[in-house]
């Protein structure tokens, strides 16, 4: 059964969307734990607009990929392990590309940082004062807003507030289970 019908995944993934800067980071490190706390196994695909590295110049790993060329590169330790793979191209990554690295067999729950422009379920971060527009009228698969004061505009989605992870979490978690259950 596959519960995000666009998505190449048998498990839900949830995302959270919002303009650069409008916290959707600070709001995932508030909401983990408290999903978590369910008893979730809960992996997060994170978009970056910008390159980056997380190996560090000088490590052997770094040196095997930008001196040596290599294409991929896995770290593994007793702790974890990391895979690093140069795409080769300069589009932006769509995230079916990026769900089959994941063990989704030890997973119950795909959160989604980014990826506005991609069609899954979506809950869209607004802050009126950064006087970014809203996202939901022409992206139907956004199911609820979180604002941080009062929306301006109507709509027949749940509007949540952004400051109150709790609530946030609640909501998650109700179409979690309403999805996984239900379905």
């Amino acid at each position: 059964m596959n519960l995000s019908p666009h998505l190449s995944t048998t498990i839900p993934v949830f995302g959270i969307a919002a303009y650069s800067g409008t916290g959707k980071t600070t709001l995932l490190l508030k909401l983990l734990p408290l999903l978590k706390q369910q008893g979730l196994r809960i992996a997060v695909i994170k978009h970056a607009h910008h390159q980056f590295e997380i190996d560090q110049p000088g490590k052997d790993s770094y040196r095997l990929r930008h001196e040596g060329g290599a294409d991929q590169v896995l770290v593994a330790s007793r702790q974890r392990w990391v895979l690093m793979a140069e795409t080769g191209h300069d589009d932006e990554p769509r995230l079916n590309e990026l769900l089959p690295h994941l063990k989704q067999q030890q997973l119950d729950f795909i959160l989604v940082e980014g990826f506005k422009h991609e069609s899954f379920p979506k809950l869209e971060l607004y802050r009126p004062s950064l006087g970014h527009p809203l996202m939901f009228p022409s992206d139907e698969s956004i199911i609820a807003i979180a604002c941080d004061s009062a929306l301006n505009r109507e709509t027949t989605l749940p509007v949540l507030d952004l400051n109150n992870a709790p609530a946030i979490a609640a909501f998650i978690l109700k179409w979690y289970f309403e999805l996984h259950y239900c379905a």
